[in-house]
Parts: C-alpha cells; structure tokens; sequence
C-alpha cells in the first residue's frame, strides 16, 4: 500500500471479521498498526451443539485477540440468515445431483452481505477480512485481484460478491505469503498463532461429511453399474458421491474387472444409478465446454471471443479458454485442453490475468466433438 494511501486511512474506524483464525488476526493486527481504530466483529453462522463444532472455541480465540489488541469484540448471530441464504440452496443442489460450493454463497449473501450491512450500522469507514484477495482502482471502478500467494488465493471464492462491495473492503493479507502471516502472528505475540487453518465446508468442520448429509437429505439406495453396463455394487445414495470421486464407493473385487481403482464417471437421477469406470481417461471424465446459465460479472461481462483463463476449483492451475454467449446469454466457456470431472454445480471463475471478472455455477458440460452429456442433468 502505498505511503499517501495509508496516511487516508489513518483515524478511519474498520471492522474486522474476526473469525478467530490466525488470518483475521493478523488482519486486525496489521490495520492497527497502520494508525486505524480498529473494532472486531464476531458471526456465528451455524449452531451445534456436538464433538465437530468450533463455534465456542472460535469465539474464545477471537476474545483472546481483542483483548491482547486492545480492541472492542461485537457478536452477532446470523444463523438464522444462513439457513435461508446458504443451507436450504446446499441441500437443493444436492437434491438435484449436483455438486454445491457454499462457501461462494457465504461470501456473497453473509459475509459481503448482512455482515457488511451489520458493519455499516456500527459506523465502520471500511470493511475488513483475512481473505487472501487485492483491490485496486481502475476507470473509478475496484477490481479483484489475485493474492500475491497462489497457494491461498481466494478470489475463486470472492468472485459472485457484487464489485461495488469491494470499494469500502480491505484485504491486508493479499500481499502476504502464508508463512509471513504466521511470522508476523508470532512476532506480535498473537493467541492464535499457532492455530490450524480451519478445513472443509464452513459450517461442518471435520465432521464425517456423509453421516452429516444424512441428517438433512434420507437415503436413496440403487444401483452402481460400470460403462458397459454390469452391476458392480449398490451406492446409497446419489447426493453422496461426485464426478471423479475414488474413495467410499465401496466396491469389491469384479471378477470381470482388473484390480484398479474406480471412479464416478456421471449419475443417472431418473434411474437414480451410479456410473463408475476404471479408466481414469474415460470420456465421460474429460470435456472442454460447458454452459453457465447465469453468470455473475463483478463489473461488467467478458468479452465475446476473448482469451482468459478460468478456473473450476479452487487452486486449480490457470487454464487457458476463450467466452461466448448463447442466445440467452448464458456463458459458453471453451477450454484449450480437457478437464477432467468437471461437476455441474460447481463454479467456474474467469480471469485477465491478476484480475477476477466473475463467474457462476456449472449447469451443462460436453466435448467440442459431442452433444451436451449426461452431466448436464447432474453432477
């Protein structure tokens, strides 16, 4: 940041999203220094009441923090919020075989979203998260930028945040390394730093993904049949599983089959049957198009016919592709190599270079060569 920036921003109140994480931290830490009044802000998100949940323990931490930095703490609860905005989309995505990201729709509707708005009240200048993510000014219009550090990157995740959320919020941690941060939580003596990053899907935790699913979504048994068609098993239910998956399919040895492993190759929901391969080059696996019916531009859509690159997860390596758009405006994306298990209900996230220009969730893949698959109807 620059030193005429910095000297803007001196005096001016910011509210941290303390989630209680050495990131956020660091990020409070780093915007006290800088001259800020600095207060903190605690959600909670999701209530359980059992061996996986860290809410009490994240919350500690983020007290711990506050008081080591001399910094006010306010807590709010916004689980009722998540269920509406974020849970009830997860379970209906899965319902329909796909594959859902909620933390995409946690960006977007609660921490850009009822949580910025909660800060606002509380009379903050600026917004503040620990998201490994830049900004910078451009034709009076704030674009998202890749963090310096390509193994905590998070635009993919950023990318459905409307771009006018991102002229107020600042992303200290953007132009930091990973280990920086934990030097620095170490050189400030900071509670959390020694903390674990936080994995998995926000609101499960560690927690057995399947066991949790079950609560919320009853099982469905059928049947697991290979590409030619043989019974090789029975799945319990189509929600549980996902384009590539190898582990948990619990197949056996086939007598008509080689001693390899399996993978998901597409899901039938009318028939409600798995389709598993052992050919990890299978072409049910790899395509090079597919369709977003409704994409979101951070600030205004891509060009027809321009070379980007985009990615259809997170930390996946930069692919090369070129956009277009069908009569309905829904984004075409054509890729210059094969992907390999790409899920409908993904997202794609498109970028110019440095910069994220926006994306959406997966709806239809196929091959250049072929119709649209199978896996246009799930994930």
């Amino acid at each position: 940041m620059n030193d005429l920036l910095q000297q803007e921003r001196v005096g001016k109140r910011v509210i941290v999203g303390m989630s209680g994480g050495v990131d956020s931290s660091v990020t409070a830490w780093l915007l006290k220094q800088q001259g800020m009044v600095v207060e903190a802000l605690h959600m909670t998100n999701w209530e359980a009441d059992d061996e996986y949940c860290s809410a009490a323990e994240d919350l500690q931490d983020a007290r711990r923090v506050c008081e080591q930095l001399d910094i006010p703490l306010h807590h709010v609860n916004f689980a009722s919020d998540y269920r509406q905005r974020v849970f009830d989309y997860f379970l209906d995505e899965y319902r329909r075989g796909r594959t859902p990201n909620p933390d995409v729709l946690c960006n977007r509707e609660i921490k850009f979203g009822v949580f910025a708005q909660y800060a606002k009240r509380l009379g903050a200048d600026f917004l503040a998260t620990g998201h490994y993510a830049r900004t910078t000014l451009s034709a009076e219009k704030t674009l998202l930028l890749k963090g310096v550090d390509p193994n905590k990157d998070q635009t993919y995740f950023l990318h459905a945040v409307p771009g006018t959320a991102f002229a107020n919020t600042l992303f200290p941690l953007g132009e930091l390394a990973k280990p920086r941060v934990r030097e620095l939580a170490t050189e400030a003596g900071l509670a959390t730093h020694r903390k674990k990053d936080s994995t998995g899907i926000c609101f499960i935790g560690e927690r057995p993904f399947r066991e949790f699913l079950s609560r919320y979504l009853p099982a469905q048994p059928g049947d697991i049949l290979d590409t030619d068609g043989q019974l090789v098993g029975t799945h319990s239910g189509l929600m549980y599983y996902t384009l590539g998956q190898r582990q948990g399919l619990g197949i056996g040895g086939q007598k008509h089959a080689a001693d390899a492993p399996w993978f998901v190759a597409r899901k039938d929901l009318p028939s409600n049957t798995l389709i598993v391969t052992q050919d990890k080059q299978h072409p049910d696996l790899h395509h090079d198009r597919l369709r977003c019916d409704a994409p979101h531009w951070i600030n205004g859509a891509a060009p027809v016919g321009a070379r980007l690159t985009a990615k259809i997860r997170h930390r996946q390596p930069d692919q090369w592709c070129r956009v277009d758009y069908d009569a309905n405006g829904a984004l075409i994306v054509a890729f210059e190599t094969l992907q390999w298990a790409v899920a409908c209900g993904q997202y794609v996230v498109l970028y110019d270079g440095d910069t994220c220009l926006g994306g959406g969730a997966i709806d239809a893949v196929w091959h250049a060569t072929g119709s649209a698959s199978a896996q246009s109807a799930s994930g």
